[in-house]
């Protein structure tokens, strides 16, 4: 008689949320401290945010799986090798989950925010869906926070919102910003001069707030006005709100 054939690992894609852990869902919570295998993305030498959040909730004897970027901001988007090695990476990431989840290990998955908001989880899940069981856990965004620490609502009524990437080129951002009601700007970092001068020929720069590190513990929020000149950190986010129709 054969041997009954291994049941596939379930791989989970959980958001943890935008920094704070009692924003994270009771469901990620669950996950987490049941784990037996756990990965994360981070930059070499790094520990990584998505790991820093989740804290001391793992399991002593949990596996870490820590997924180190081969390039982050070293060379240019526009590079082609910037894509070749992103690629390889996940697809090297990929096969490596995709054995453990054949070997019938379930594995979590963490990413900041949301999964499917313009995360690295994505990159692996199109590569992982035809193949594993795999299922997402959905969180708060990162900008849901930034909005809410400049204490204003972002939309009333029927306001648009934009989401817009800093590593658009400025000519499309002020097109976007022009047409937009309430922007949500990303990506800040090297691009925040790029920025400035698109807000500002839209005529959005003086509505504009900065909010950097949302809802972690060293969060700031101020005017971009009065940030001055400064180069923005990664985990930073431009908001401007809508002024839309009310009761």
């Amino acid at each position: 008689m054969s041997a009954p054939e291994t049941k596939q690992g379930m791989i989970w894609g959980v958001g943890l949320g935008p920094g704070d852990p009692e924003l994270m869902s009771v469901k990620a919570d669950r996950l987490l401290r049941n784990a037996t295998h756990v990965a994360h993305f981070r930059k070499a030498g790094r520990t990584g945010q998505a790991r820093r959040i989740i804290g001391d909730m793992l399991h002593a004897d949990v596996t870490e799986i820590p997924m180190e970027y081969p390039v982050t901001t070293e060379i240019p988007l526009t590079d082609p090798r910037y894509n070749e090695m992103l690629s390889a990476f996940y697809e090297e990431s990929a096969a490596h989950l995709r054995d453990l989840s054949n070997a019938g290990h379930e594995v979590v998955i963490v990413s900041e925010g949301d999964p499917f908001f313009y995360g690295s989880f994505m990159h692996l899940y199109t590569r992982l869906k035809d193949d594993c069981p795999v299922q997402v856990v959905p969180a708060i965004t990162g900008m849901s926070a930034a909005w809410t620490a400049t204490g204003v609502p972002i939309t009333w009524g029927d306001d648009v919102l934009s989401v817009l990437m800093g590593t658009l080129p400025e000519d499309a951002l002020v097109e976007h910003m022009e047409k937009a009601d309430a922007l949500v700007i990303m990506k800040i970092g090297r691009n925040i001069d790029k920025i400035r001068n698109a807000l500002r020929r839209s005529g959005r720069f003086d509505a504009a707030w900065l909010v950097e590190y949302a809802a972690m513990a060293d969060q700031t929020v101020q005017k971009l006005a009065d940030a001055g000149e400064k180069v923005t950190p990664y985990f930073s986010i431009i908001v401007v709100h809508g002024n839309g129709r009310r009761p």
